[in-house]
């Protein structure tokens, strides 16, 4: 199993949901890109990070938000 984690930093906010936009590594491709997570979750988070993990048969994404994961 592979693991990557990605920093989001916050781009915008909508109706119900915080979009963020992905912060790739120097001289990377972005892996997500645009990441929208509900407003109630997202609270004022103003980064968060997500940690995928490729398997052979599913993806494993791990969601967290707020300052203690900066």
């Amino acid at each position: 199993m592979s693991k990557k984690v990605v920093m989001f930093e916050f781009e915008k906010e909508t109706k119900n949901s915080v979009r963020y936009k992905e912060v790739p590594g120097a001289g990377t491709a972005p892996i997500v890109g645009t990441l929208y997570v509900q407003k109630w979750f997202a609270g004022d988070s103003k980064s968060i990070e997500i940690t995928i993990a490729k398997k052979t048969s599913w993806l494993a994404i791990t969601l967290g938000a707020g300052h203690s994961f900066r």
